[in-house]
């Protein structure tokens, strides 16, 4: 059973969930396409489309038993596989549903997935690990009460410019670059307007690299060469000029260094299946500096993480059949 769906992280995951159709399909696998709505409605989804279109029959999962009904006809299914960026899909929230159902699924658990999207939390943990990451400070709704004691506080510990984002999304959605103080006070409301937490992030000026994680063990790294200040929503999504380079331009020990560090960010915060691990690299400074963990990545062929493991030897149906395996072995 395989899943997408629209959320805030725009519809690129209907168009992931479409081509791990094509390939499941083409290894052998039945695959019944489950869309859901931006409401939370679930349809046998149209998957002729491209984006993938959730228009179809209505479909509803039973919990506890674990059943797909579409109407009063029973779907049988062995694993599910939620193509989902986001909140709902990638923050352990349909995780949980099919572990109520004691379904088998794809990817990272529920406190996996909690950790990994709620950036401020997942951070801690990368302190308590050792593993290096950028300085940061958590603003809550209630400490923006007094927006001008916070933002002279942030400006103190961190200087400017700084990055200011919403705790819990990604895709660069209500991501600010600020270099002033009247900059930033905005920035902070603008990321608050998309949930109770933001975090500011220091400006770190370094090369962006990403490594995939597979069941554990790390693909080549991969490096995002832009060509705009920062990589924004627009440069993800609308501008072409940005490029992903895999393998990353490291010599051999700064990319031993490197998946090593994905890995045990993986680890740390209990990942199974999957995650894209994204870094900073100050060449001249600290080095590698983790930036934030994604248990759902984009994947189109051409997306980073599938475009890692194709640099690494795997094909793209390879990929997405490991990760059924995976998922059918509950790793």
């Amino acid at each position: 059973m395989l899943f997408g769906g629209r959320s805030a992280e725009h519809e690129v995951s209907c168009s992931s969930a479409v081509a791990v159709l094509q390939a499941l399909r083409e290894a052998g696998h039945q695959v019944i396409s489950v869309g859901i709505d931006r409401r939370g409605s679930w349809f046998l989804a149209d998957d002729t489309r491209d984006p993938m279109v959730a228009d179809g029959r209505p479909v509803s999962f039973r919990v506890p038993e674990g059943r797909l009904l579409a109407g009063g006809d029973e779907i049988g299914f062995d694993v599910a596989f939620p193509v989902l960026h986001g909140p709902y899909g990638e923050d352990g929230s349909i995780q949980g549903t099919f572990e109520m159902a004691d379904t088998p699924y794809v990817g990272c658990g529920v406190t996996a997935s909690a950790l990994a999207m709620e950036k401020d939390f997942a951070k801690q943990i990368f302190v308590q690990q050792r593993i290096p990451t950028s300085r940061w400070v958590p603003i809550t709704t209630t400490d923006f009460a007094n927006p001008a004691t916070v933002v002279s506080s942030i400006v103190r510990r961190l200087d400017l410019p700084v990055f200011v984002k919403p705790a819990e999304l990604g895709s660069s959605v209500g991501v600010t670059k600020a270099t002033t103080e009247g900059e930033l006070k905005d920035a902070i409301r603008v990321a608050l307007s998309y949930g109770e937490k933001a975090i500011v992030e220091e400006y770190i000026d370094g090369r962006e690299i990403e490594v995939a994680v597979l069941g554990g063990r790390a693909s080549v790294p991969g490096e995002i060469v832009i060509q705009t200040d920062w990589y924004d929503y627009e440069s993800k999504y609308n501008d072409h000029t940005s490029q992903f380079v895999a393998p990353a331009r490291l010599t051999p020990p700064q990319s031993t260094e490197v998946r090593e560090l994905a890995e045990r960010a993986y680890a740390a915060l209990g990942c199974k299946g999957l995650a894209r691990v994204d870094f900073f690299f100050e060449e001249r400074g600290r080095g590698f500096v983790i930036n934030e963990v994604n248990t759902m990545p984009g994947f189109t062929p051409i997306s980073g993480f599938p475009t890692m493991w194709q640099a690494s030897g795997m094909t793209y149906g390879e990929l997405c059949d490991e990760l059924v395996q995976l998922a059918l072995h509950g790793e």
